[in-house]
């Protein structure tokens, strides 16, 4: 399998506070990885910086190299709008626009230039279908997205990030807002969606990530501590700490 995602010794500092030491670690392309560990640890801090999110947070030096289909993403020349779309992000809490499911599905392709309808219309249709909403809300597309339960309106996000095709996608604890039955409705969307996309999750749900990643990263203080296939790591972490970790000793 090819790899569309690497970084190289990076580590991030919030003033003079290292929140993140020298993390190097390969992505796969198409696949789920799942970042795991206790809160404080460095995983959303980590995934943030994959496309950029960290520059909007004062204070903040990053050092190392992210490079994303062989260019450094913290190049001077990076185009962050271009890069944002190609590497696209679901957040905790569902953050549709206020206003119709069909708007916030084309935005990005809208910012883009795109204003033809049949092309619009198409991309919304295949988005939300992708994102296992379509046949709920495919009779109210001019409804407010707000109008939405919380497992919808996180489906509806989806669907924004995947309309303007992105090759990776993040989510930082998209289903810990949720409810039971909205996160696996999500979860097995992210199953059918890894045959195309490449995607990495932070998660604080050890379940959901022995259920739905291919490999997982463990960090810990900053650091990452061990990754493999998932089942090597839920079965036979070759790390204490991971072990600890898994087994509940901490966390």
């Amino acid at each position: 399998m090819s790899t569309i995602l690497t970084t190289e010794n990076l580590s991030l500092f919030y003033g003079k506070k290292e929140a993140l030491k020298g993390v190097n670690l390969d992505f796969e392309d198409r696949g789920i990885t799942a970042l795991i560990g206790p809160s404080g640890c460095g995983k959303s801090t980590f995934l943030r910086c994959l496309n950029r999110m960290n520059d909007l947070i004062p204070n903040v030096t990053i050092t190392g190299e992210v490079n994303f289909n062989q260019h450094n993403i913290y190049a001077p020349t990076m185009d962050t709008v271009q890069l944002r779309k190609e590497v696209g992000m679901v957040f905790q809490q569902p953050n549709p626009f206020p206003f119709s499911i069909y708007e916030n599905v084309v935005y990005g392709l809208r910012l883009a230039g795109v204003h033809d309808k049949e092309r619009l219309d198409a991309a919304v249709e295949k988005s939300l279908k992708q994102a296992a909403i379509w046949d709920e809300v495919k009779d109210r597309l001019h409804a407010n997205a707000l109008s939405l339960s919380g497992g919808q309106q996180q489906r509806v996000c989806i669907a924004r990030v995947l309309a303007v095709e992105p090759d990776i996608i993040l989510l930082d604890e998209a289903t810990s807002a949720l409810d039971p039955i909205s996160s696996r409705m999500i979860e097995e969307t992210l199953l059918n969606l890894r045959q195309d996309y490449s995607i990495i999750t932070v998660t604080h749900n050890m379940q959901q990530a022995s259920r739905i990643s291919d490999r997982t990263a463990f960090f810990l203080n900053g650091e990452l501590i061990e990754v493999n296939d998932t089942k090597q790591i839920f079965m036979n972490p070759v790390r204490q700490e991971t072990n600890d970790y898994i087994s509940g000793r901490f966390g």
